[in-house]
């Protein structure tokens, strides 16, 4: 029973990396604020559109998983339920993450305005982007320095 389900799980793990191919499917869950970039076809063009709100919800595993999208668009709530590996979903990106307490976030739908946000994750690796970011103005401020030290120099050699 036990060799079944592993070949099973092979075969999945196999057709994922098949369909997926080159699509880079990012580590996020309920919380996340995602950029889904989905294709859309009008008429004889394809063009991709980019879908942007809070992940409220993923369920299911394997080729079978999906999630689920909430935004505001004109003052109404629009949710929509992508599959992860879906040829029509180009790309998923994770603009901010949040910081949540369940895996599915369904009670936003009755909550409006500044009670639907959600808190920002910290993260160990945010910090590592902040320190990298202060080690470079500090680089960068001896050179301004040098250059305003050499402007009063040009203008009393006048």
């Amino acid at each position: 029973m036990d060799e079944a389900m592993n070949l099973i799980d092979e075969l999945n793990r196999e057709h994922i990396a098949e369909i997926a191919g080159d699509k880079n499917v990012p580590d996020f869950q309920a919380g996340d604020t995602l950029k889904v970039n989905v294709k859309v076809k009008e008429g004889t063009r394809e063009r991709i559109q980019a879908y942007e709100g809070v992940c409220i919800a993923r369920s299911g595993t394997g080729l079978n998983a999906s999630f689920t999208v909430r935004k505001i668009s004109y003052g109404e709530g629009v949710e929509r339920v992508f599959p992860v590996y879906s040829p029509l979903v180009d790309s998923i990106e994770v603009v901010r993450r949040g910081r949540v307490r369940r895996a599915k976030l369904y009670y936003l739908r009755g909550l409006t305005g500044k009670a639907a946000r959600i808190t920002e994750r910290r993260t160990a690796r945010k910090v590592a982007d902040n320190d990298a970011v202060a080690a470079k103005p500090a680089k960068e401020a001896p050179q301004t320095e040098t250059a305003e030290a050499a402007t009063p120099t040009e203008g009393g050699a006048e």
